[in-house]
């Protein structure tokens, strides 16, 4: 485990990801008081890859859990294997055995299959779990959740009460795509991620796009700052500023120009209405 905020910061950095102080307090206090770290901010400010750093610094497993609308805890915890079952019950059928022979073989541990949630807790070594997109769950699901990470236990009728072998890391995401509850919110240590600085954001594309030139890095991040300014339906996340960083490499470019923009600004901006925003004034957004 981390021993310091220092350490935080160090490890972190050794997996290129780069973290502030307030970032690595925050992630040092979640994995000390075992409590679920929730990450809220824009789409694509590393949030996700916060977690991913963690358990590559922490030389531990990483399990994912993507939320969407409609999922429930049985698609969180476990499904049965419904084919092994069905070849399970035409096999007993031929030795005779009664259906209550049967019923008792088929739900048991051998014929489930663990989802996200239940590997976590089964797993025998601590592991970072990852609840990615949480906002776009249901309140049930959440409240499901909440309880299930807050004794780290849940209860499956036909197996009973399962304990957590080991207290996993919980970090859940958020795009702010709806309010979590308070009670969500009161048992979480709550960090916000933010878009970076300019100078932030440009020692992130100089470690991810190593091959780049230093005059290129500086004039993308120094475009896409000034594009955050602006009235946009989406603004480019860091997440496409690599992109757009690693497309320009491809192309063999060394400087912008307005035509070198206009034919790649896609990479950076996913709305139509947002690009002819930027045509209308791309002389006046390219930096000198």
């Amino acid at each position: 485990m981390f021993g310091s905020i220092e350490d935080v910061k160090e490890r972190l950095t050794k997996q290129n990801y780069l973290i502030n102080y307030r970032a690595a307090t925050a992630v040092f206090l979640a994995v000390k008081l075992q409590k679920p770290l929730l990450i809220e901010g824009p789409a694509g400010v590393g949030k996700t890859e916060l977690a991913k750093a963690a358990a590559g610094a922490l030389d531990t497993g990483l399990i994912r859990l993507q939320c969407y609308e409609g999922l429930d805890e049985s698609k969180a915890l476990f499904e049965w294997n419904y084919q092994k079952q069905l070849l399970r019950i035409q096999a007993n059928h031929l030795t005779e055995k009664t259906w209550e022979e049967t019923k008792a073989n088929i739900f048991s541990e051998e014929f489930f299959l663990a989802r996200p949630l239940l590997q976590a807790l089964k797993a025998e070594n601590t592991v970072v779990l990852l609840v990615d997109e949480l906002d776009k769950s249901d309140e049930e699901f959440e409240s499901f959740l909440l309880e299930a990470l807050s004794d780290y236990q849940v209860s499956i009728p036909e197996l009973g009460t399962v304990k957590a072998r080991s207290i996993p890391i919980v970090v859940l995401t958020s795009n702010n795509y709806r309010e979590f509850s308070d009670a969500l919110k009161r048992r979480c240590i709550h960090l916000y991620i933010d878009y970076p600085s300019l100078e932030r954001e440009l020692a992130i594309v100089r470690i991810k796009v190593p091959e780049i030139n230093g005059i290129l890095a500086e004039k993308i991040v120094e475009f896409v700052q000034s594009l955050r300014k602006m009235v946009l339906k989406k603004s480019p996340s860091i997440s496409e500023t690599l992109d757009w960083a690693r497309t320009l490499v491809l192309l063999g470019a060394d400087s912008l120009n307005e035509e070198l923009v206009m034919n790649t600004v896609n990479i950076l901006l996913k709305y139509q209405q947002d690009i002819k925003k930027v045509e209308e004034r791309i002389s006046g957004l390219l930096p000198e």
